[in-house]
């Protein structure tokens, strides 16, 4: 399901929403253990699991760029900085899954939104095909959502400063 993005009173938000039939034990090592979250984001590393702790995600070039967590709930909640917006991961039990929801805090639209919004669409169904013990063509799959963001992106309206 992709994401929906709505006109908020800063900016805008981007909320994605999945249901998976794991355990919130097993859904929440995906987003706070490295061995786990290499998995579905190679780039991404939890360097202090806290409130004020951090996140580095590896720029590729051999620097490290890091991303303070704004906010954290053991097993519940784990928010951090993305670059001038905010990342949060909220799940919770639901039935016997797990529903996690993923949303994105855009201070504004840049020509790069669309491109995040696809990663983080792929990287949900990344998360989801690793809990069931399947595998799936990452970049075949971003190539088939970009185009989709890109026309969201486009329908709001929005112009790039």
């Amino acid at each position: 399901m992709r994401a929906e993005i709505i006109q908020v009173e800063h900016g805008y938000t981007a909320t994605f929403e999945r249901q998976f039939e794991a355990s919130l034990e097993q859904v929440w090592a995906m987003l706070t253990d490295n061995e786990q979250l290499q998995l579905w984001f190679s780039e991404l590393r939890v360097e202090k699991l806290e409130k004020g702790g951090f996140l580095s995600f590896n720029m590729g070039d051999g620097t490290f760029d890091n991303m303070t967590i704004t906010d954290y709930q053991e097993g519940k909640i784990m928010a951090f900085e993305w670059a001038e917006d905010e990342v949060r991961f909220e799940i919770e039990q639901e039935g016997s899954g797990t529903k996690l929801k993923l949303i994105e805090f855009i201070s504004r639209f840049t020509p790069h939104t669309a491109r995040d919004l696809a990663g983080w669409h792929v990287c949900l169904d990344v998360i989801e095909a690793l809990l069931e013990g399947k595998s799936i063509e990452r970049e075949k799959e971003w190539e088939l959502e970009y185009p989709e963001y890109q026309r969201l992106v486009e329908s709001m309206g929005v112009t790039f400063d």
